[in-house]
């Protein structure tokens, strides 16, 4: 279903940790020796860190209501619905939101989304994967097959590919390397004055996308002086002065978390439900980029032709194919999104700062970080 993509198109726009939106990271005291931005590309693209645990905010100002209220988080873990992870990742996109991570290595993760009256677990230790809802004290339990361990070497484990749709926030580490990817000839490079994120002195790399047929103005990501690891990340719209979302760690150990903190047991009195492994339509081992196990490579690559994608980078546009008007219906089936959602021609349009989202008056789905008309060009194109 499309809507499992929904997270991968919003993940660049849903900054999942971070300083609030308006602030930037202090600068930092101690100067760092001086790069070149090729070179702290080259050091963001290079870092090894393998073990570390902290905490990260995020702060979304790009004009959704809050999904849901403060305290009221959706979906259930033990068999969340298409409506429901909807929800969930428009409520990513929206207020405020704290976390935990942990991570030693690719086969132990733990992210823990502290809701203002409940907390959400996504939980890897070995070949299991582990999702808690403290609201309904649900728990949802996956066992990974050998070969999608395999697949997973090399990407960010704090989200496991098995684990899309679950009530998580991506690293730092994870956003920026979506964005890196975006760097070409389309996209001007620059490194700022160095700032400081968690007690950390980084380099403050900036990206800006050299086309207006985007709605980014500008990125800006700081890379770790140390170890290159991105540890924030701020995305400002194409003429505004302040972040419409802001990443990054509030503090950060590179020391291996306790061994205890990946070991879970559901609750007493919990419901538990196992789910299957989602089957994949492409080989995440064969990726460049761990994004694109959810992205737009993977969709281009779909067998069922459900999805389509028009434009490069920046300009990308996602969309659903005829035949998937259940995906919108769950859309709309929120009775803030359908209130938010604005009628435009042969459509709706659910419009913020960095994305939009076209839902189609026979039930297509286009989303980009584009303006409207982009989307509407696209659905006409694919009719």
């Amino acid at each position: 279903m499309w809507l499992r993509w929904l997270p991968a198109v919003a993940a660049p726009v849903a900054i999942a940790s971070g300083a609030l939106v308006g602030s930037l990271p202090a600068g930092a005291s101690d100067p760092l020796p001086a790069k070149t931005p090729a070179q702290v590309l080259e050091l963001a693209a290079s870092h090894q860190v393998k073990t570390f645990s902290g905490t990260v905010e995020q702060s979304a100002e790009l004009g959704l209501p809050e999904l849901p209220a403060a305290g009221k988080p959706s979906g259930s873990a033990s068999g969340p619905s298409s409506a429901s992870s909807v929800a969930s990742v428009m409520e990513l996109l929206s207020g405020k939101h704290t976390a935990r991570i942990y991570v030693d290595g690719k086969d132990n993760a733990r992210v823990q989304v502290m809701d203002q009256l409940a907390e959400r677990d996504v939980v890897r230790h070995g070949s299991d994967v582990w999702l808690y809802s403290s609201k309904d004290n649900t728990a949802a339990h996956l066992a990974l097959p050998a070969h999608t361990q395999d697949a997973a070497q090399g990407k960010d484990p704090a989200l496991a590919d098995e684990t899309q749709g679950a009530p998580g926030m991506h690293t730092p580490a994870e956003l920026a390397r979506q964005f890196l990817a975006k760097v070409d000839p389309t996209t001007a490079v620059s490194v700022g004055p160095d700032v400081s994120v968690a007690g950390r002195a980084a380099y403050n790399l900036l990206i800006e996308p050299r086309t207006d047929a985007t709605l980014v103005g500008k990125v800006a990501i700081a890379v770790d002086g140390a170890s290159g690891m991105p540890l924030s990340v701020q995305v400002t719209a194409r003429g505004a002065d302040k972040p419409a979302f802001a990443s990054g760690f509030t503090s950060l150990s590179l020391d291996a978390p306790d061994p205890s903190v990946f070991a879970f047991t559901p609750p007493p009195g919990s419901t538990v439900k196992e789910r299957p492994v989602p089957e994949k339509s492409h080989d995440p081992a064969k990726s460049h980029d761990p994004a694109d196990a959810h992205g737009p490579a993977a969709m281009r690559g779909d067998p069922k032709g459900n999805v389509s994608v028009t434009g490069n980078g920046w300009e990308t546009v996602v969309g659903t194919a005829r035949g998937s008007a259940s995906a919108a219906d769950t859309v709309l089936q929120d009775p803030l999104l359908s209130q938010a959602a604005v009628a435009v021609p042969g459509g709706r349009l659910l419009s913020t700062a960095l994305l939009n989202i076209l839902i189609t008056d026979d039930g297509r789905i286009f989303a980009g970080m584009v303006p409207p008309e982009r989307l509407q060009a696209a659905a006409a194109a694919a009719q």
